[in-house]
C-alpha cells in the first residue's frame, strides 16, 4: 500500500475535526463479503460520493470489495458501488487496506492507524507516531501490520492488541513498505532516496539495497520463484523513474521512463503479469513484467496527478484516483478508448486568468476544504454557506475541533481578516486548519468580498 499527495513538494495537508464512529451493523453490513461480478471487471464505471481527491485504493483479495482513502478524512467502503463510509481520522487519510476478510486499516495525516473490525462494527486506533503516516503492509501471516511515518519510523503493531515496535533508521521520513514473503524481511523507501532492508528478527537493517538519488514513493516486490521469493523490486522515485532492481543485491535490471514524473503511485496486478504506474502529469501507464515493455500509456487525468492505483480483483480493470473526488475505473483492454478522467477541472485547478483577485485566493487557499454552498458535501472542512454573522464551530452535523466547540467567535469581515494575517495556527490556536496566510491586505480584502457575495 502506497503513500499519495504527501510526495508532491507543494502538498498542503488538509484537516477536519474527528468525525463520528460508524454504527456496528452498518460497519458489519459494509464489509460483509460479496460477488463483485464480471460486469464490473468488464465496464467503465465510477466510485462517486467523496469529498476531496482521492488519496489510496485497495481491493480485498478476499470479496473483491473496494476501500478508497481521501482528503475528506474518511474511508469509503463499497458495495455495488454505494459507499458506506468509515469515519475516525481527525485528518486526511493516506492509505487504507484489507488486512483480511473481516478487518481493514487506514492511516493518516493525523499520526495514526485505525483498524476496522466487521465482526463486531468496531474499531481499534493505534497511536505512537508523531508525524503522517504514508504507507502500511501486511505481513504474509496477517499478525502484524507496519505502517510507514514522515517522523522517519517504521511501526509494527501486532493485530492481537500487543505492544507495538518501532524500527528507526536514518533521520528521512519513510515513504513506503513491502514485505517479503517470509515474513521476516521489510523493506523500506525512503525520502533520502534509499532503500534499507530490515531484518525483523534483530530489529535492524540487514542491507542498504538503493542508496542516495531521488526520494523514494513507492515499492512493489514481483517475480516470485517456487519458493515464494520475488524476483524483482520496483521502485517509483521523484525524478519519473520507475527502476526495477534485484531484491537481494539492488543490481539493476530495468530503468523505465517516458521522462514524465513524479512517480506517485504502483500497482501489481494479481497475476503478477502488470505494473502499473501513475505519475504527477495524470498519466497511467501499463507495464509488461515479463519483458518491460510498455503495454499502453494513458493521459488518465485531465488535471493533476494520479496518486491512486489498484487493479480489480479478477485483475481485468485498473482504477484510479487524483485530484478529482471520484474514482475511475477502466477496462484494461480498452484503456485508449477512454478520454479523461474528469471533463473540468475542480476550482483549484482553474485558469487563474479566468477568475477575478477574491475567487482566486479562494481557490488557492480554500476550495479544496470548503464548499461555497448549502449542500452538505464531504469535504474536509465545513461549508462556508451563511459564514457571516455564524458563530465559528457552530454548524450542525460538522465535528469542530475541542478548540472551536463552544467558541464565542463570530466570522465577519474584521475576524476572517485576522485569520488569514496571523494564519490559523496564531489566529485560533489548536484549531485543525491548515497553516496558511495571505500577507497582502488588498488580497484578504478581494477574498472577504467574494466571500460575501458567494456564501450568501
Amino acid at each position: 500500500m502506497g503513500a499519495t499527495v504527501r510526495r508532491l513538494a507543494d502538498a498542503t495537508p488538509l484537516r477536519r475535526g474527528i468525525a463520528a464512529a460508524v454504527g456496528a451493523l452498518l460497519l458489519l453490513a459494509s464489509i460483509a463479503p460479496c460477488s463483485t461480478g464480471s460486469a464490473q471487471a468488464a465496464e467503465f464505471f465510477t466510485l462517486k460520493g467523496h469529498g476531496g481527491p482521492i488519496m489510496h485504493i485497495a481491493v480485498s483479495p478476499f470479496s473483491g470489495r473496494i476501500a478508497t482513502a481521501s482528503f475528506d478524512n474518511s474511508v469509503g467502503l463499497w458495495r455495488d458501488r454505494t459507499p458506506v463510509w468509515l469515519e475516525g481520522h481527525a485528518a486526511a487519510v493516506n492509505v487504507v487496506g484489507f488486512v483480511d476478510a473481516d478487518r481493514l486499516a487506514s492511516a493518516g495525516d493525523d499520526f495514526s492507524v485505525i483498524i476496522w473490525n466487521r465482526a463486531d462494527g468496531s474499531h481499534r486506533t493505534l497511536t505512537g507516531h508523531r508525524g503522517k503516516v504514508v504507507a502500511l503492509a501486511v505481513a504474509p501471516d496477517r499478525a502484524t501490520i507496519a505502517s510507514a511515518s514522515w517522523d522517519g519510523s517504521i511501526g509494527l503493531w501486532p493485530l492481537d492488541g500487543g505492544e507495538a515496535v518501532f524500527l528507526s533508521g536514518p533521520s528521512s521520513g519513510v515513504n513506503a513498505l513491502a514485505y517479503a514473503q517470509d515474513g521476516k524481511t521489510l523493506y523500506a523507501g525512503y525520502v533520502d532516496g534509499s532503500i534499507r532492508v530490515w531484518d525483523l528478527a534483530e530489529r535492524a537493517v540487514r542491507r542498504v539495497l538503493v542508496r542516495g538519488g531521488f526520494g523514494v514513493n513507492e515499492i512493489v516486490l514481483g517475480g516470485r520463484d517456487a519458493d515464494g521469493r520475488p524476483g524483482w523490486l520496483a521502485y517509483g522515485a521523484v525524478d519519473g523513474v520507475t527502476r526495477v532492481v534485484e531484491p537481494d543485491t539492488g543490481r539493476a535490471i530495468r530503468n523505465l521512463t517516458v521522462d514524465r514524473g513524479p512517480i506517485l503511485a504502483l500497482a501489481l496486478d494479481p497475476s503478477g503479469r502488470w505494473l502499473a504506474r501513475g505519475d504527477g502529469h495524470g498519466y497511467i501507464t501499463l507495464f509488461d513484467t515479463r519483458d518491460w515493455h510498455i503495454e499502453r500509456d494513458f493521459h488518465a487525468a485531465l488535471r493533476g496527478p494520479i496518486w491512486a492505483l489498484a487493479f480489480s480483483a479478477d485483475g481485468t480493470s485498473i482504477l484510479a484516483g487524483g485530484i478529482e473526488n471520484i474514482v475511475y475505473a477502466w477496462p484494461i483492454d480498452l484503456l485508449s478508448e477512454f478520454g479523461p478522467m474528469a471533463d473540468s477541472a475542480p476550482a483549484f485547478l482553474r485558469n487563474p486568468a479566468e477568475m477575478g483577485n477574491g475567487e482566486r485566493q479562494f481557490a488557492r487557499k480554500c476550495s479544496i476544504c470548503h464548499a461555497l454552498t448549502d449542500d452538505r458535501s464531504r469535504k474536509a472542512g465545513p461549508s462556508l454557506h451563511g459564514i457571516f454573522g455564524r458563530r465559528a464551530g457552530s454548524l450542525p452535523g460538522y465535528e469542530y475541533s475541542a478548540t472551536l466547540e463552544g467558541s464565542d467567535l463570530i466570522w465577519d469581515a474584521s475576524t476572517i481578516d485576522r485569520l488569514f494575517d496571523l494564519g490559523p495556527d496564531h489566529f485560533i490556536p489548536g484549531s485543525k486548519m491548515p497553516m496558511q496566510r495571505i500577507t497582502k491586505a488588498d488580497d484578504r480584502r478581494d477574498l472577504i468580498e467574494f466571500l460575501d457575495k458567494a456564501t450568501r
